[in-house]
């Protein structure tokens, strides 16, 4: 899949707000988790232009603006992005294919969590490699939703059936509570996590995680960080990872109106785990492809003034 043909722009200012936690994609702490693990494996050059690009809010810390993208304001302002946080695909069949799946609800191509991974890819290149381009993007955006949408693109119910919106016309009982499938992909499946095994406490599961990327992991992280072809970015097999996990392990035993307890919660949790390690592993090599030593912006960031739109 090349860049060439992604060049979306328009003119609004990014509106910075307090993140809560959404019912998109992985919620506020998935993202968070996703982002912190990439922080770790960033090389100094990209590292240097991330905390260069990012707004003075985030203090210097990616994952402090991962779900910023999921914010009710953002998707409100930029009605344009809501359809880029997933690719449904066709009911039960378990696979992706991008010029099949990769397109909105009125059918547009490439509006999806796939074609805006290398939309924003690209704009993220064409910075480091045109001057001009550092005016034309806003790449502090730019690098926003591309954080996000690499770990969207990991959450297997992003990948799900179109019929039932990637679980979300799935409902049924969290244990007690009344929930959609997705959601539970998306929040409880961590959150339960959270309180049964980490003490509520996010920085013990991000350091438990990063301990199995070193350890019981250890010996998958450089295929997880590899590109096709010697891409820059390749969110089509992460895509149809997902859709097969989300087939092998979210619809199963998941049906409208079902109670879902221990037995579904202990055998999803390491596959949700697992997901998260490899979106922030993936995210770092991507944001070290992009900012290489080539890279413009390593000695002199460009913030551009514009937003970018599919409008």
């Amino acid at each position: 899949m090349g860049l060439s043909k992604f060049s979306w722009v328009s003119g609004i200012a990014i509106v910075f707000l307090q993140l809560v936690t959404g019912s998109f994609g992985w919620g506020q702490h998935g993202h968070y988790v996703t982002c912190k693990i990439a922080e770790g494996y960033l090389t100094e050059n990209a590292m240097a232009v991330v905390k260069e690009l990012l707004p003075k809010s985030a203090e210097g810390e990616l994952a402090a603006v991962c779900s910023w993208a999921d914010l009710f304001a953002v998707r409100s302002h930029y009605y344009w992005s809501r359809a880029l946080h997933f690719v449904d695909t066709p009911d039960f069949r378990c696979n992706y294919d991008y010029t099949r799946d990769c397109h909105d609800s009125s059918g547009r191509k490439n509006r999806c969590v796939t074609g805006a991974t290398y939309n924003y890819t690209l704009q993220l290149m064409s910075a480091c490699h045109n001057s001009a381009s550092k005016s034309r993007y806003n790449l502090t955006e730019a690098l926003m939703f591309l954080s996000h949408f690499v770990g969207d693109v990991h959450q297997p119910l992003h990948c799900g059936f179109l019929g039932d919106l990637g679980g979300n016309r799935i409902h049924l009982h969290w244990y007690r509570r009344k929930a959609n499938l997705h959601h539970v992909w998306d929040t409880e499946i961590i959150d339960t996590a959270l309180k049964r095994f980490y003490g509520s406490d996010l920085n013990i599961m991000i350091e438990s995680m990063q301990k199995n990327i070193t350890e019981d992991w250890s010996n998958y992280v450089e295929s997880w960080e590899e590109c096709d072809a010697n891409c820059t970015v390749c969110p089509n097999p992460y895509a149809s990872e997902s859709v097969k996990l989300a087939c092998k392990y979210a619809y199963r035993n998941a049906t409208p109106g079902s109670v879902l307890g221990d037995e579904y919660f202990l055998t999803r949790l390491p596959i949700v785990e697992r997901r998260l390690a490899q979106g922030g592993i993936r995210l770092a090599a991507t944001l070290n492809r992009i900012f290489n030593s080539s890279c413009g912006l390593i000695s002199n960031v460009g913030k551009g003034e514009q937003g970018v739109s599919f409008a």
